[in-house]
């Protein structure tokens, strides 16, 4: 039980961002809660699942993003509290259902967490929901610290019901995993009162339903402009300075602290946005009128800076504007960035040393060591593409070898598509077994493509909950249009890259009194002819099963199944079992390196001419030793 979320009202204790939505959630009486696991996000279902029981809540990780939002919308509209949290790009598998929720509105509280990634550190891009919450006519809400996160989401939940609208409460990297000082408040258990009720004129999405709430959704959003302008979370300190910032999120703890360096704390006039969208009217109409020139700071697009300039022109205010004219477009944004942002913008020197900056807010300028990613010791995926690399590279070597020259001609070379897991570091030496990687499921689908254009052999792969998340529908149209393809799906148990959550195929399901469902099973379901279950520690098996696949003419799925190591062990040791790690026999070792420049494990080093295992990270999987020609590898035990 995370006694640090069950904190006392009134005492204060330190929480990290996702947590204190997730407290915010408790103390305004949610109900519902669904979400799919993905960085930054992935704590706020965590833990809402740990005091599920407790208070009474239904908690799931879902299998997608817009499953999730649909069930968060259904409890809405049954007059329930609802939650539903997923990291940014999530909200493109929702953006559908999201829209049309909006035409809906919200009956019981609803607030959709947007976890953004600015700088991209574990995403594929840096894209802004900010943009989408506009096009869906929804609110946003953006916290700076943990503790604002916390009152700002107990306070979204009234403004939800109050203005019958969802509430998207985006959050970035920086807050979602920082640590704050905390205050708790009072925890409110949800009230069960909830009943479905037949409306078919919201419900009912035909062109009719759809132009009439449009319309009513306009009209209801007008409302939700004026009741920003109210919002306590919009700040306003004027100074008796000609120039003013307006920020957001948490850039406004870097310009607090740039101000406070520069010595302008005093003297520059500052106006904090909560509210991203709609913005409060009256406070920037008001400060624009104060000020000769303004600075807007934010997170990630100029899209508070747009609309800033847009308030001035419509109300006819000469003030001066900028902000990522001089600030970075790309990136996240740090204390240094900022600091130097604005004393171009106040023309002044900067009194302090920016990397004295960086040092205390804990920013490195400095490169590390260079460290290349990789599969952790021990992980199933490292003998899954060790074999995946091995066939490949003697298919394209000589296709007379497995007999597939007559398919894909005498000089061939496999094409690799992967898709979004901890996997896709397979697309770096020693492996180079991956060659695209697009987004949720875009492995096969991007295949679907290759196979009606070119006649080269085609392996994807892609880990176990993405197959539940977002590749069913393209395995569907491989088997529907008979396509060419072999489908690896990596299976470790659980979403491993975003903190091991199950999904439906995981063996802790059952454990849940949930029913486990079978990849192999729903991959028969979907019409595919060869379908083959290995463990990819068995390199023979797993090699002879894609060769068969690469035969079949028609789409095969293979399904690689051993548990994330981490599980492993992390039983090992519950179970106070002693580690078995693996040595080198170095009398028996030839030197040839083929565990390091084909197998890849971080535990093998080189010893001089030969190698040798560190004891204090193998896991004792013994893949190493199936690879080692000399059989100079062995267990300790």
């Amino acid at each position: 039980m995370p006694s640090v979320i069950l904190g006392e009202s009134g005492k204060s204790d330190f929480l990290m961002g996702n947590e204190a939505i997730a407290r915010g959630a408790l103390e305004a009486g949610v109900a519902v809660a669904a979400g799919y696991p993905g960085t930054p996000s992935s704590e706020i279902i965590d833990t809402l699942l740990e005091v599920a029981e407790e208070f009474g809540i239904y908690v799931e990780w879902s299998v997608n993003e817009k499953v999730a939002l649909e069930i968060a919308l259904a409890a809405s509209f049954c007059w329930a509290r609802s939650l539903c949290a997923m990291k940014h790009v999530g909200l493109n598998v929702a953006h559908d259902a999201l829209v049309n929720a909006c035409y809906i509105g919200a009956r019981g509280g609803f607030v959709i967490v947007s976890a953004e990634d600015p700088g991209a550190w574990s995403s594929q891009n840096e894209q802004d929901n900010r943009y989408i919450a506009m096009q869906a006519y929804m609110p946003v809400f953006e916290p700076s610290d943990p503790q604002e996160a916390k009152d700002m989401i107990v306070y979204a939940y009234d403004f939800s019901e109050q203005l019958n609208t969802p509430v998207l409460l985006r959050t970035v990297t920086c807050v979602s995993h920082s640590t704050g000082s905390f205050v708790f408040g009072d925890i409110v258990k949800p009230e069960r009162r909830v009943y479905f009720e037949k409306r078919p004129d919201l419900l009912i999405y035909d062109s009719a339903g759809a132009r009439r709430n449009r319309l009513a959704l306009i009209k209801r959003f007008e409302k939700v402009r004026e009741a920003v302008n109210s919002v306590p979370f919009n700040k306003m300190m004027l100074n008796d300075g000609s120039v003013g910032v307006i920020v957001s999120g948490v850039a406004y703890r870097y310009v607090m602290e740039a101000l406070k360096i520069l010595d302008r704390k005093d003297k520059v006039s500052l106006l904090k946005i909560g509210t991203h969208y709609p913005p409060p009217r009256e406070a920037i109409v008001r400060f624009l009128g104060a000020v000769d020139s303004v600075m807007v700071v934010e997170e990630v697009e100029p899209i508070l800076e747009t609309l800033v300039k847009s308030i001035a022109y419509e109300e006819d205010i000469d003030v001066e504007i900028c902000g990522r004219s001089i600030l970075p477009r790309g990136g996240e944004l740090t204390p240094r960035i900022v600091l130097e942002a604005l004393s171009s913008f106040l023309d002044i020197d900067n009194p302090l040393d920016a990397d004295a900056l960086d040092k205390a807010w804990g920013y490195s300028n400095s490169l590390p060591p260079p460290r290349p990613p990789t599969l952790c010791p021990g992980c199933p995926h490292r003998a899954s593409f060790y074999s995946i690399s091995t066939v490949a590279k003697r298919l394209d070597r000589n296709p007379k070898l497995y007999g597939l020259d007559q398919l894909y001609g005498e000089k061939t070379e496999t094409i690799l598509p992967g898709d979004i897991g901890c996997y896709g570091l397979a697309y770096l030496p020693p492996f180079k077994a991956i060659d695209t990687i697009i987004c949720m499921g875009a492995g096969l689908g991007f295949a679907n493509g290759l196979a009606r254009l070119v006649k080269q052999p085609i392996i994807v792969s892609v880990g176990d909950s993405t197959f539940f998340h977002a590749t069913i529908p393209a395995l569907i149209n491989a088997v529907y249009n008979n396509a060419r393809i072999v489908l690896v799906v990596l299976d470790n148990d659980v979403t491993a890259m975003a903190g091991e959550q199950p999904h439906p195929g995981s063996s802790i399901v059952s454990q849940e009194g949930k029913r486990l469902i079978k990849i192999e099973d729903v991959a028969r379901g979907c019409g595919v002819e060869l379908v083959r279950v290995v463990n990819p520690g068995n390199f023979e098996e797993t090699q002879k099963a894609l060769v068969d696949a690469l035969k079949h003419d028609g789409p095969s799925v293979i399904v690689l199944r051993r548990p994330c190591e981490l599980l492993r062990v992390r039983e090992r040791l519950r179970k106070g079992e002693p580690q078995s790690p693996y040595m080198v026999l170095t009398e028996k070792c030839t030197g040839c390196m083929i565990c390091i420049n084909q197998f890849g494990c971080p535990a093998i080093v080189k010893a001089g001419d030969k190698v040798m295992i560190d004891s204090s990270i193998c896991t004792g999987c013994g893949d190493c030793a199936k690879v080692c020609v000399p059989k100079a590898i062995v267990t300790c035990g």
